[in-house]
């Protein structure tokens, strides 16, 4: 499990080693998120992860198929997302 800075919110830390792991690589386009490791992986409940997704999907990191799960975009089009 993952030590959290306390005084911050979990999600937003959670975003933000997702975000990593977009940049680098390590999560290639189209990679599924998947919400239950993601939570088994940070000890952290659904709801949580989802926070971290929603953040993720407004950077436009990721996109969510209803039914399907979220997704990696592929960012090789030229954008820059931050």
């Amino acid at each position: 499990m993952t030590e959290f800075d306390p005084t911050r919110p979990k999600w937003q830390q959670i975003a933000e080693v997702l975000r990593q792991r977009i940049v680098t690589g390590e999560y290639p386009p189209q990679h599924h998120l998947s919400e239950v490791k993601l939570e088994a992986e940070f000890g952290v409940a659904r709801v949580t992860i989802r926070k971290a997704t929603a953040a993720l999907r407004e950077q436009g990191l990721i996109t969510t198929v209803p039914g399907m799960g979220s997704f990696v975009l592929d960012r090789s089009d030229g954008r820059d997302q931050g």
